[in-house]
């Protein structure tokens, strides 16, 4: 088979090291295993299947989801599983569930913000899943705007409890993970009143929502499932309100504030101590956009090598699609990213567990700099991997329209990323405030690298070597996010957030690249990741012409010099393209596409799909009886008058 020797080929060209660029990207050679193990013992469990999946109705989905929750439990008793192996079991899955919720922010806002008393009382229960939570911040009348919302906390001094109460319809919570059917218990973000009246703004209690016999609503709750959404249906997201519901005063969140018996108010350190909840789900936002992207990138760079179109050769062979510049200069830049998201992903992670290190002692010296940085990168992460994944599927023609390619699930899941935990428009408002603050303030030597390249003042000189040098691309990106935030006239330009924003976040990112390419000299990675990296600042500043012409530090001829120094790239990296999608370590079940099957045999893997179709298995299902027929008969009958 043509399609089978086309992948063959493709993989004898590339040169790079397979095993150390796939330790490199997850992590080492343990974390390399740790995927390989668990997903050959989940690809043969039954109830891991993907066969069905497409043809399910939404309430048959949710329960396969609560299926695979289970059984991932289940095994980890079975095998004993640590919780990197659950967590790596769950990214392998890589279908949006109703623990996710539990795992990335109940569990760690009530970690991180909740009293020693109470964390004696609920840690045990809450690591083993003896309750099941969930957030509840996000209300019918307000989302991102957290100082806005409605529902009320008011503390009771005669009973030493809270009472919490929706006053208005718009105070309902709304689009909660987990809420609509899957949780026991939850944080709920609400306003506190104190005794004298006095508002001290949202603040978060832990609440029991549904009793621990039999999983009803407790009394004053009224509760439910949000309905259909554009995707992400495998996910209970749900709606509550609050009827003047009690609970006792050991139930506030009150390692950083707290009241009195008598109902003085103790101020928290920092103000905005409480958005921990986002800021963690934010932090692992990054490898989300990434995982979503290399998948994407994978299915494309896969069909479009054995996808043979147009004029002929010698031998008789259509062209293959990725030799195309139309296609490899549109996918290959995805690729590059991917590979820049993964490591700095890992990253921040990291650094983001250092950050939470310091506010368990109280200090909150970083907590500014990182809320600022999580809100720059969530939201140029999850734009970018959205829009990766319809390039992609536009890459790929006719047949990437099809829920078998696998990108189907993959786009309408990863659209809510972009407003969720932050609407991105919003979070620019903040990126812009902190880089224009840092600036206006003065930047010391204890400065994250976030706002380090905002000194920048002299534009940097350009010549042939500057396409072809890392720093001096960086050094470009950080001059003109300079610029940017500097320059006050953008401020009547509508969309000055979003450019300033995407100008410095790419600056920081450009900054960690260079970070990424010094330890993959040590790690295994050779000239050919260099020129990955290489790839990913230049389409950046590819991205960013408009800026550098406006500005003046390109003439029309270095704007020209770009987009050649970005084609030659892509040149380099062609080759490689099956190579480095392959060191992403996808197996065929965790990719789930007919059209990204490793083999290349993609035509008989769709035909496969294809005989799976419900209204393929019969002809008498009473389609053409009830419906088909009549139409016909009419039809012809008045066809005869």
């Amino acid at each position: 088979m043509q399609n089978s020797k086309d992948i063959e080929d493709a993989r004898a060209r590339s040169t790079i090291n397979m095993k150390a660029t796939q330790h490199f990207l997850w992590g080492g050679e343990n974390a390399v295993k740790r995927r390989e193990s668990i997903d050959r013992i989940l690809s043969q469990d039954p109830v891991f299947s993907r066969a069905r999946k497409p043809f399910l109705h939404r309430t048959d989905a949710f329960k396969r989801g609560l299926a695979i929750t289970n059984r991932i439990f289940e095994l980890e008793a079975l095998h004993n599983w640590t919780r990197e192996d659950v967590s790596c079991a769950f990214i392998l899955v890589g279908d949006a569930l109703p623990i996710g919720l539990h795992l990335t922010a109940f569990e760690p806002v009530l970690e991180s913000q909740g009293s020693p008393a109470l964390l004696e009382k609920l840690s045990s229960l809450v690591k083993r899943r003896g309750i099941l939570g969930c957030y509840l911040q996000t209300e019918l009348g307000h989302g991102t705007n957290v100082a806005a919302l409605e529902t009320t906390a008011t503390f009771l001094p005669d009973t030493q409890e809270f009472e919490l109460h929706s006053p208005t319809l718009t105070s309902s919570k709304w689009w909660v993970g987990a809420l609509g059917r899957v949780s026991t218990h939850g944080v709920v973000q609400a306003r506190l009143i104190l005794p004298n009246g006095k508002d001290a703004g949202p603040h978060l209690f832990f609440v029991q929502l549904r009793d621990m016999e039999n999983h009803k609503l407790m009394p004053g709750i009224i509760a439910g499932d949000v309905g259909p959404k554009f995707g992400y249906n495998t996910v209970d997201n749900g709606y509550a309100r609050f009827d003047h519901v009690r609970i006792p005063k050991e139930n506030m969140l009150s390692k950083f504030a707290d009241v009195t018996p008598d109902g003085r108010y103790i101020q928290p350190p920092h103000a905005k101590l409480s958005y921990g909840g986002m800021l963690y789900i934010r932090a692992g936002m990054v490898t989300q956009g990434a995982l979503i992207t290399a998948k994407a990138v994978t299915i494309a760079v896969r069909y479009c090598t054995v996808r043979r179109q147009s004029e002929k050769d010698d031998q008789g062979l259509e062209r293959q699609v990725i030799t195309f510049p139309s296609t490899y200069s549109r996918i290959l830049p995805i690729l590059s990213r991917a590979y820049v998201f993964l490591l700095l992903g890992r990253t921040l992670q990291s650094s983001f567990a250092v950050h939470l290190q310091h506010l368990a002692k109280g200090d909150t010296s970083l907590l500014a700099d990182m809320h600022a940085i999580l809100s720059g990168l969530k939201s140029y992460a999850t734009t970018a991997s959205v829009a990766d994944v319809e390039t992609c599927r536009r890459a790929m023609g006719g047949h990437g329209f099809s829920a078998f390619s696998g990108l189907v699930s993959l786009y309408s899941d990863s659209l809510p990323s972009v407003t969720y935990e932050g609407e991105n428009y919003v979070l620019d408002k903040q990126v812009v405030r902190a880089a224009r603050k840092a600036v206006k303030h003065g930047i010391g030597q204890q400065q994250s690298t976030f706002a380090a390249f905002l000194t920048l003042k002299d534009p940097p000189a350009i010549s042939e070597a500057t396409w072809e040098s890392p720093e001096a691309l960086a050094g470009l990106l950080g001059w003109r996010a300079a610029a940017l935030v500097r320059c006050d006239s953008l401020d009547d330009d509508a969309g000055f957030e979003r450019r300033i924003s995407k100008a410095v976040t790419e600056a920081f990112v450009a900054n960690q690249v260079l970070d990424i390419i010094e330890m993959g000299k040590h790690n295994g990675g050779g000239p050919v990741l260099t020129a990955v990296y290489t790839l990913f600042l230049l389409s950046t500043v590819e991205s960013a012409l408009a800026d550098f012409l406006e500005f003046e530090i390109f003439s029309p001829r270095d704007a020209t010099a770009v987009r050649r120094a970005l084609n030659t790239y892509c040149l380099h990296v062609l080759p490689e393209a099956v190579g480095l999608v392959d060191a992403f370590g996808f197996s065929d079940w965790e990719l789930d596409s007919a059209l990204g099957v490793y083999d290349g045999r993609v035509y008989e893997a769709l035909w496969k799909r294809v005989a799976d179709e419900p209204l393929n298995q019969s002809e008498d299902d009473g389609i053409y009886n009830d419906y088909i027929q009549p139409i016909l008969k009419r039809g012809r009958a008045q066809a005869k008058l």
